[in-house]
């Protein structure tokens, strides 16, 4: 934590899964811009990885999670939309720069590429809306968790395609 991050604990509310058993960073404008260009580039990431991934699953077991991954890229450029939307309306500039998308021939890899991806993703975001709340951006923190409900329905039809519980995290 650099100096200029202030940590509390106090009046802190629940407002995520695990959300209240950790302090909440109050990052400065800058360290928010960074940190949301951090989340913008996973959500490149993302979008690459679910287009190329829908694209090149093969077999019969994998052809209906092929078709929500496409769903998913969708969603997922709506999310770097919000993001740098955010971004600029800090005063920053929004990354070009998506973070490196690892791939497979094997679909259950690929699947749990995107689930590892997904789980950060949550986790991130998780921390985002503290941060935005203790900043006072309100509107952004709700822009933020809206992000984040959809994320968290990719960690589940992820883990349900791969037969395996939804990680805590």
């Amino acid at each position: 934590m650099s100096p200029t991050m202030v940590t509390e604990k106090a009046n802190e509310k629940p407002n995520e899964k695990g959300a209240s058993d950790r302090p909440t960073e109050i990052p400065t404008k800058e360290q928010l811009i960074a940190q949301l260009n951090e989340d913008l580039s996973r959500e490149y990431q993302a979008v690459i990885a679910y287009v190329i991934y829908s694209q090149t699953l093969k077999g019969a077991a994998y052809m209906a999670i092929a078709k929500e991954l496409e769903q998913h890229a969708a969603e997922e450029l709506a999310h770097a939309i919000t993001i740098a939307r955010q971004i600029d309306y800090l005063g920053g500039a929004p990354t070009a720069q998506p973070k490196p998308v690892r791939t497979s021939e094997q679909a259950k890899e690929m699947l749990q590429f995107d689930l590892d991806n997904e789980n950060e993703t949550v986790r991130n975001y998780r921390t985002r809306i503290r941060q935005c709340e203790a900043l006072g951006e309100y509107a952004m923190a709700e822009a933020v968790r809206k992000i984040l409900s959809q994320e968290q329905e990719h960690q589940i039809n992820l883990a349900a395609a791969l037969g395996i519980e939804v990680p805590s995290i």
